[in-house]
């Protein structure tokens, strides 16, 4: 008979080998417990655990973060976002898991929320609007429950400002990476300029989801579905490497890639060809210029993408093609036919 261990926490994941494994911890964002659940072993290292485990005060905002990972809010985030909170809500917690709650409707909570954020900013501004973006999740999730007077946290704008406004990747940058980069390489740039998904999808996609004439998936960050019409260059790329089962996408010693794996490769063979200033992420930006280039309408591109129709006409309208010189030529050459040249001849 199997005992129920309140808080345990299973992960689940695939090794470079393919092999999916199991983890196991002894709440979410705690200890991970050695050798196989029910062991000796595995039940000392749990109930260790939980005796070290102290309980939260009371009207603490601890009680309110504890609340949130037990949430079907939470429970709906995706795998990697739960991951990268976790690392979030540890630091949080250590800051202000002993604030009390009641000095949340204090005005002056709002500041020293605000230099808290500040001073992580000396060290990095992304991770200090993040942090900042999770602290106010929590709270939100709490107030909209009545857990906590107010949310000193809301609209609390962002520290950074950075953006790949201008980085996509042209046809020359294209045409050199396939000139100089390995072959095992190729697919991946073919993939993710003909898709428009993410490195971590493209990574995962397994040879089922595809069936000859479209590619189905779930998008891991957002759980968006899509399914996406080959085009005829994609397929030429697919097709010879064609199986029944196992990953799209390996590595040179023909094994699934890893995240760290794959971005390293991608980084050296971007060097060799000369490529700079552009990354795997900038493709996705690229693919739906390129679409919005050949003038497919929003919607269109949102089904291939799976961005949201406001994600893609921010894309548009800020990031990428106020600065394409084929966007100006096009529309000059549209104008040009639908203008009539006077006839300035004289008799």
């Amino acid at each position: 008979m199997r005992v129920k261990l309140k808080g345990l926490n299973k992960v689940r994941k695939k090794l470079a080998s393919g092999e999916t494994v199991e983890y196991f911890y002894a709440w979410k964002g705690g200890p991970r417990l050695p050798g196989k659940r029910g062991d000796p072993e595995f039940m000392a290292a749990y109930y260790a655990a939980i005796s070290k485990k102290v309980a939260p005060k009371a009207g603490t905002l601890q009680t309110v973060i504890n609340g949130f990972q037990d949430s079907s809010d939470w429970d709906r985030l995706a795998p990697r976002t739960r991951s990268d909170y976790v690392r979030l809500i540890k630091i949080i917690e250590q800051k202000f898991g002993t604030f009390p709650i009641s000095a949340l409707s204090d005005r002056r909570s709002r500041a020293l929320f605000m230099a808290w954020r500040d001073e992580r900013a000396k060290a990095s501004r992304r991770q200090a609007d993040y942090g900042w973006q999770v602290l106010a999740r929590i709270l939100s999730w709490a107030h909209g429950r009545g857990l906590v007077p107010a949310n000193p946290c809301e609209k609390g704008g962002r520290l950074y400002r950075g953006s790949r406004a201008e980085f996509i990747w042209t046809e020359a940058d294209e045409q050199a990476f396939l000139a100089k980069a390995p072959a095992h390489l190729h697919l991946p740039l073919i993939l993710a300029l003909w898709t428009g998904q993410r490195q971590g999808d493209l990574l995962a996609l397994t040879w089922p989801q595809y069936d000859g004439k479209t590619i189905r998936l779930r998008q891991s960050k957002t759980g968006t579905r899509v399914v996406i019409p080959v085009g005829a260059p994609l397929r030429a790329a697919l097709e010879p490497h064609r199986q029944k089962v196992g990953h799209v996408l390996l590595n040179s010693e023909g094994q699934p890639w890893t995240a760290d794996g794959f971005r390293s490769s991608w980084r050296k063979a971007c060097g060799k060809a000369g490529i700079i200033g552009v990354t795997f992420n900038d493709l996705r930006g690229t693919a739906v210029t390129r679409l919005a280039l050949v003038e497919c309408t929003e919607p269109e591109i949102v089904t291939i993408s799976g961005h949201s129709l406001r994600q893609v006409r921010s894309i548009l309208d800020s990031h990428y093609l106020k600065r394409d010189q084929k966007l100006a030529e096009s529309a000059i050459r549209k104008l040009e036919r639908g203008t009539e040249i006077p006839n300035r001849t004289s008799n």
